[in-house]
């Protein structure tokens, strides 16, 4: 593995932290834009694809692997599916593995042949973002950072602290000032730095300089117009369509809690790239569950760019931008969006519940989704529908 950089800036200098081991995956090949096509050496370009930065479209990089496997073995965790993912070793808390539950009085209930749950709450810090902090952390190891900065309020900063907190590395996230207090305490307790703002777009500021001028490495996305997390990160979310494979689950849809399209844009890389190695015969079709109506729009002709404006209490998908790795992942997929307000949340996170499940507000939209795609005819009687349950019920304010 070469010592790569953050594309323009100066090389990283190694930290005198004693770290856990690493390895990247030999399959690893590049970096191709998911809109343009367009290719890059093995590097680090935390704002996306230049050349589409230039022409003023940001989009996502995603990691071009050589031949990939034809053959899954049992449900494995973690970075045991190394050959799928940029790392195959690196910080590990124990992700990944969650299981799929069938929900078979739920699905008489929406009136379809099957219902799955696959519980991303049962990851180490409860969410499915340990899934893109352990590659992700894993990979400001192999390059030398000195310390990592994001910017979230919630579930991504929880388990960038914790990841942190395991590899040794000191962690700075930006924050709102109105952080819900349980994820304020779980911060100090994990030792990460915390700095404050009341505006979201003050949060990515912060990090675009870190990382500029300070030479910070970054989890999250920074740049305006929005692209996804660092491609590294979001690699991590392909395990979730590999587990589910190896479980035997391969639904005919999978509905999906979405605010910029990181996990969206994993599940459709993972399943992509098994359909093509014959492991699966068909597409699930991808939705993305939203709060209030932005990938909607964009998908009915408003400019990707825009802002979006909408209040909601699913904190953990809140947020006015869209990004065109969600939208590649749903159009190409057969997908779409559906619009769940709180209301329909709520009463879905009821619903999980009395199938013994407890999950933040916005997987519970799932089930409003799920209800609402059925009425409208997207979703046939006999489909079988996959639910992305993305974090535990402690994570709602």
């Amino acid at each position: 593995m070469n010592s790569d950089t953050l594309a323009g800036l100066q090389p990283y200098h190694s930290s005198s932290i004693k770290v856990p081991a690493w390895q990247a995956n030999a399959r690893l090949q590049g970096l191709r834009c998911v809109h343009c096509g367009a290719c890059y050496p093995v590097q680090d370009l935390p704002a996306g694809c230049p050349a589409c930065a230039a022409q003023g479209t940001p989009a996502s990089v995603e990691a071009v692997y050589s031949e990939l496997p034809r053959a899954l073995a049992a449900s494995r965790s973690g970075y045991s599916w190394g050959e799928w993912l940029p790392y195959t070793h690196g910080v590990s808390l124990g992700e990944g593995n969650t299981p799929c539950l069938s929900l078979p009085r739920l699905a008489r209930t929406l009136g379809i042949r099957g219902l799955t749950a696959k519980h991303e709450g049962m990851n180490p810090t409860g969410s499915h973002k340990d899934r893109m902090s352990a590659q992700a952390v894993t990979r400001a190891l192999a390059v030398g950072a000195s310390r990592v900065v994001l910017a979230s309020s919630g579930n991504a900063a929880v388990s960038a602290a914790a990841y942190c907190a395991a590899a040794g590395l000191p962690c700075e996230i930006a924050t709102y000032r109105d952080m819900p207090e349980s994820f304020a305490r779980a911060l100090d307790r994990l030792g990460a730095r915390r700095v404050a703002f009341d505006q979201g777009l003050d949060r990515w500021t912060h990090v675009r300089r870190q990382v500029l001028d300070e030479g910070a490495f970054a989890l999250t996305n920074f740049s305006v117009p929005a692209v996804g997390s660092p491609a590294f990160g979001v690699e991590g979310y392909r395990a979730v369509a590999l587990e589910c494979v190896a479980d035997g689950c391969v639904p005919d849809h999978v509905l999906v809690p979405t605010a910029r399209g990181d996990l969206l844009w994993g599940l459709f890389s993972g399943l992509r790239d098994l359909l093509a190695a014959g492991l699966i015969t068909h597409m699930p079709r991808l939705w993305a569950v939203e709060p209030f109506a932005r990938l909607s729009q964009v998908l009915a002709g408003a400019p990707a760019q825009a802002d979006f404006s909408g209040s909601t209490a699913q904190f953990s998908i809140a947020g006015s931008t869209v990004t065109l790795q969600q939208q590649i992942a749903v159009q190409r997929s057969g997908g779409g969006a559906a619009v769940v307000g709180d209301a329909d949340a709520a009463r879905g996170v009821a619903e999980l519940g009395a199938q013994g499940l407890w999950v933040e507000l916005c997987a519970g939209a799932c089930v409003g989704a799920a209800s609402q795609l059925r009425r409208q005819g997207h979703i046939a009687a006999e489909d079988h529908v996959l639910l992305l349950l993305t974090a535990k019920g402690d994570r709602d304010a």
